[in-house]
């Protein structure tokens, strides 16, 4: 197939790319390179052996996206864009939502005008704010602690109605739990532009040396050691579930959600320790207080999609751990390095 990738140059679009081209299938990155870097797209080269076609630019530029449809002619996409900083949305709350929901509603009437009706969204846990029950399933009530999560919300519904409106659509939103890991190549990883807002990333900075410690927010959590538990997923399979959704998009009509996670709750604790043991690096922490907004656990029941899309998670923490340390001490300044 041919496939559009908005934000394709980002951590996950970055490495859902590789898996597509690596299955046959043909790519056009949309990216505007706000968090990102184009540099990328030569990573992905070195991997695959194919380079996709970059267009730079906004989702929420209609010209832009015309001409991209037109030349390019996807059968399907795969919506990555958009902002994604839960702190900065909450100082931002404008911008996101101008960004994330606006953009996507521009994308979808292109695509509509363009008779191109199948899109999978990048979603995320944070639609279930704090979970009330766990293991959380598809089920369960959905909320928003922050505008982040708040226009992912958001984004669904408008997705919903659009497929009660016309039921030529076909859209699966894919709400992942907590990314981690990197390509086993060490080629490509998760480089954040500023603080990390995702736990290993600030690790594997700390056991570079470009951070002094990982702060750890609140040991008093009813978990096991006290310290938030949270479902981490290696990046390569949550790009596996981005191939599978394609794949198996003609068989569900409309709209429906799946968890990806692997079902397993780990701490931060045992997630440093972890990195620790297997790198044979030290990672020096701290504990500070909690966090505002931060629940204790949350991990999700991935059966849905292991029954609808034939996705499962196959890697081991101890495989993040050691894929997103070959990372950043192969590119300790990120791919500016």
């Amino acid at each position: 197939m041919k496939v559009l990738v908005t934000g394709g140059t980002g951590y996950i679009g970055s490495h859902t790319v590789v898996e597509l081209i690596e299955a046959g299938h043909e790519v056009v990155i949309l990216d505007n390179l706000v968090n990102s870097q184009p540099v990328v797209v030569d990573r992905i080269s070195q991997i695959t052996g194919t380079s996709p076609t970059l267009a730079v630019g906004d989702i929420g530029d209609p010209d832009l996206v015309d001409r991209v449809l037109t030349e390019y002619e996807p059968e399907v996409v795969i919506h990555f864009a958009g902002l994604k900083a839960v702190g900065e949305s909450v100082a931002q709350p404008l911008r996101y939502y101008r960004n994330n929901v606006s953009g996507t509603i521009t994308l979808l009437e292109r695509l509509d005008a363009h008779e191109i009706r199948k899109l999978v969204f990048s979603s995320s846990a944070t639609v279930y704010g704090d979970p009330q029950t766990l293991p959380i399933t598809e089920d369960a009530p959905l909320s928003a602690v922050n505008p982040y999560g708040g226009t992912k919300l958001q984004i669904e519904q408008v997705l919903r109605d659009v497929a009660v409106s016309d039921d030529r659509w076909r859209f699966a939103a894919l709400r992942y739990f907590n990314p981690a890991g990197a390509h086993v190549s060490g080629l490509m990883g998760e480089d954040p532009t500023d603080t990390p807002n995702n736990l290993l990333p600030y690790i594997t900075q700390v056991a570079v040396g470009r951070r002094e410690k990982v702060r750890v927010f609140g040991d008093d959590y009813d978990t096991p050691d006290g310290t938030g538990v949270r479902d981490y997923v290696h990046v390569v399979d949550l790009a596996r579930g981005h191939l599978a959704a394609i794949e198996t998009m003609s068989e569900h009509r409309g709209f429906d959600a799946w968890n990806l996670g692997t079902g397993v709750g780990t701490s931060v604790l045992e997630l440093i320790n972890t990195f620790s043991e297997v790198n044979g690096v030290e990672v020096p922490y701290e504990i500070v207080d909690r966090r505002s907004g931060d629940s204790a656990s949350s991990y999700t029941d991935p059966a849905k999609a292991h029954r609808d899309l034939g996705w499962k998670a196959t890697h081991d923490l101890a495989a993040m751990c050691r894929d997103s340390w070959r990372w950043q001490s192969q590119n300790p300044e990120g791919y500016g390095g």
